[in-house]
């Protein structure tokens, strides 16, 4: 029960668990078919010639196409497409190799929008640039369309100051003596195959962020639905009164919430050139001849803001992706958030949650090195046991169960930290990657970006040297097994490599968390050495 099979316990562990999660992501699916239902409509991209036009606040820029009046590229002024960029990061994009866009429009009976024959409104508007001056904070973008029975479209953008939530506005003037019957659209569709350009969307190991499609209903708080199951055909197709749909990735969303009375079809499709689609299509509007209807959206383009996103739409906040450990990583978040508030450095907020975890777990530590001692000093009688019953392993295990009970000493006793710690490291690992307030986050000297690994590798040799240090400390000397003494002296080596590649924020809690084992180590173990020393006398 040394400190160094622990090590090799909880490595075994990680390894496993990465394992399973690699093959779990690659090869399971589920292959349980979903009644198959047609897409609302397929909306590729228009071939003319386009007309756009641009409308800024001051944190989102986004390009708008006057045909249906999609937003085609959005781009988030204060974040940075990479660490050293100048570059505004481009969220929404339409290039030849990559679609993702947020679309909006009117179909049905009578709506301008009609997917039968893939045509959309011209709209028109006074000039080519909106943007949100410095004394204003709300900025509204008109878009008209007249059709050719004279009914009057206008479509209102409106973005508020440092705000990533638009409001989409439909303004209907039926000017004919029928009644209008349409419904409101909100669509997000992105291609499924990433370029290698788009560096927003890569990882380098193991344990990834989502990225797919996602769902709100009155039935589900929060789904997740993955590319697979949309080019698979398993389409979504629920009906509700509340919700939302989206896009995710790591650090970013985009999610369009309706804002109509009545039931939403909530709905996924898988286009043309590879294009995933998720989308809500409204209940039914009717408009009575010489009158009026407003119809609105709410559509999000930007961070994973948590607290944000929850004034926006009960449970968006959500989609930032923590794993199956969500119910650890956002009480470490909200622990992390508050001291730096109070710290103003995220590094030195890691390290001192690293200490607060140490003192929390302290008691469990402090039994493990208690057992481990314990342990020692039955190696003698252990070892007479073996001799003595050589050729009788059930007698052994009897013989040995029997002095753990006299002895009062729990055999499994140091395991208990490790399973403590495992879930408190990978929960720390999934806030790392998923909080978009710690992308790009410095430390100090050359940590520029706690939530990527040290460009250096600087920190994961520092732990490597640290978990060195502790396996001295505790000593391998009572192993008899050489392969297994090897395997132990190999371990610092084998951790260092592995955590080359992890978030330097991680690393940097693992070299706190192993320094103050150090100290505790020697403090306990001592302690037990000076009450044995007097026992002896």
């Amino acid at each position: 029960m040394e400190v160094q099979r622990n090590f090799f316990i909880f490595a075994f562990l990680l390894f496993s668990f990465l394992i399973w999660q690699a093959w779990h992501k690659k090869f399971f699916l589920n292959i349980t078919k979903n009644e198959q239902i047609h897409p609302i409509f397929h909306m590729e991209n228009i071939k003319q010639n386009k007309k756009q036009i641009l409308i800024k606040n001051n944190v989102l820029s986004l390009v708008v196409n006057m045909y249906g009046g999609d937003i085609e590229e959005a781009s988030l002024l204060v974040y940075k497409d990479t660490l050293h960029s100048s570059k505004p990061l481009k969220l929404l994009d339409t290039a030849s190799d990559f679609i993702y866009q947020a679309q909006s429009g009117l179909i049905g009976k009578n709506g301008p929008d009609n997917p039968a024959n893939n045509s959309r409104p011209l709209y028109v508007s006074s000039k080519n640039l909106f943007e949100l001056k410095h004394d204003q904070t709300e900025l509204r973008v008109p878009i008209t369309w007249v059709s050719n029975e004279g009914i009057i479209y206008k479509k209102t953008f409106i973005l508020k100051s440092n705000q990533y939530d638009i409001d989409i506005e439909y303004d209907i003037y039926n000017s004919t003596q029928k009644i209008l019957e349409m419904n409101m659209f909100g669509q997000i569709k992105q291609t499924i195959n990433i370029p290698k350009r788009r560096n927003i969307y890569s990882h380098n190991f193991a344990l990834q962020t989502f990225r797919g499609a996602a769902y709100s209903s009155s039935d589900n708080k929060y789904e997740k639905y993955k590319f697979d199951k949309i080019s698979n055909n398993q389409n979504l197709n629920v009906v509700t009164e509340h919700g939302w749909i989206a896009m995710l990735q790591q650090y970013f969303a985009v999610a369009w919430i309706p804002q109509n009375l009545g039931k939403n079809i909530l709905y996924t499709s898988h286009l043309e050139n590879d294009i995933a689609a998720i989308g809500y299509k409204s209940a039914p509007i009717h408009i009575l001849p010489n009158s009026r209807s407003i119809i609105k959206s709410k559509l999000w383009i930007g961070p994973e803001k948590q607290n944000e996103m929850k004034l926006i739409a009960p449970y968006l906040d959500l989609t930032v992706d923590y794993g199956w450990l969500w119910f650890l990583s956002q009480p470490l978040f909200k622990l992390l958030t508050m001291l730096n508030n109070i710290l103003g450095n995220w590094g030195f907020s890691i390290i001192f949650i690293t200490f607060i975890m140490k003192g929390i777990t302290y008691p469990l530590t402090k039994a493990q090195y208690v057992s481990i001692a314990k342990m020692r000093t039955l190696q003698p009688k252990i070892k007479e046991i073996k001799e003595k019953y050589s050729h009788d392993k059930q007698r052994i295990s009897k013989e040995m169960i029997a002095l753990y009970k006299k002895e009062k000493i729990n055999p499994l006793g140091g395991f208990f930290p490790i399973f403590i710690q495992m879930p408190i490291f990978l929960s720390l690992y999934y806030m790392l990657i998923g909080s978009v307030e710690l992308r790009h986050a410095p430390f100090i000297l050359w940590i520029h970006d706690l939530s990527n690994q040290d460009p250096y590798y600087i920190l994961p040799i520092i732990m490597g040297i640290t978990m060195f240090f502790i396996q001295k400390t505790s000593s391998n000397n009572n192993i008899s097994d050489s392969l297994q003494k090897n395997i132990m002296n190999c371990m610092p080596v084998i951790f260092t490599m592995f955590f080359l590649w992890f978030p330097s924020g991680l690393v940097l809690y693992y070299i706190i968390s192993n320094l103050v084992t150090i100290i505790q180590q020697k403090f306990v173990l001592s302690h037990i050495n000076k009450i044995n020393k007097n026992y002896s006398k």
